[in-house]
């Protein structure tokens, strides 16, 4: 029978090799955790107290701004983690919410066990490293395309790196992960129509 951690552990071994008895470990200090549509994860202000891996759904990751206006960072579909790194971290209040846009089922890794769980099963400490650079890198990466190229040219960078995100995701929301209104992706999608 195949376990429902199945695929993280399938992603930790794209990284580092855990051992049997390191895995046994691993499956003792997680849990899973079903989220409705619409479920928060994280609120912005509440202390980030679990690293979350989705294992189905879709979340997004944003922040509302003094006037009400919501900023999406970022989203996670299957395979992907959601959270928010500094406040995990330092247990600090988040600047960040993560809402479920599908009914989600997560792996949470909770801040309680995390260090323990470092200490039990060394080579986690590099697959948390690997991954954590790999954000870095993405992140800096998305602040160049922004500030280096046109709405179009980021949305079309969106759609060619994330078709699968596009079908699920609003459009609201995609214009909004990109820094625009919904009006002005619309009139892009529009000429891009009428260029085929």
């Amino acid at each position: 029978m195949i376990r429902k951690e199945q695929p993280l552990i399938d992603y930790i071994s794209r990284i580092v090799e855990l051992s049997e008895e390191e895995e046994k470990i691993l499956l003792s200090r997680i849990k899973t955790r079903q989220y409705l549509k619409g479920q928060y994860i994280l609120q912005q202000g509440d202390v980030c107290s679990v690293s979350a891996f989705v294992l189905k759904g879709c979340t997004k990751t944003f922040y509302l701004d003094d006037q009400g206006q919501e900023h999406v960072i970022m989203f996670s579909v299957e395979d992907w983690w959601t959270s928010d790194l500094a406040s995990f971290t330092s247990q600090t209040p988040s600047d960040f919410n993560v809402q479920c846009l599908e009914n989600t089922e997560v792996v949470l890794f909770p801040y309680e066990t995390h260090d323990k769980l470092l200490d039990e099963i060394p080579i986690l400490e590099r697959f948390f490293r690997k991954i954590v650079e790999r954000a870095l890198a993405a992140s800096q990466k998305r602040v160049v395309r922004n500030l280096s190229m046109s709405a179009r040219d980021r949305y079309l960078y969106f759609r060619k790196q994330y078709p699968l995100i596009e079908q699920r995701v609003p459009q609201y929301l995609i214009a909004s992960y990109l820094g625009i209104t919904k009006e002005f992706l619309s009139k892009i999608k529009s000429q891009l129509i009428q260029e085929q």
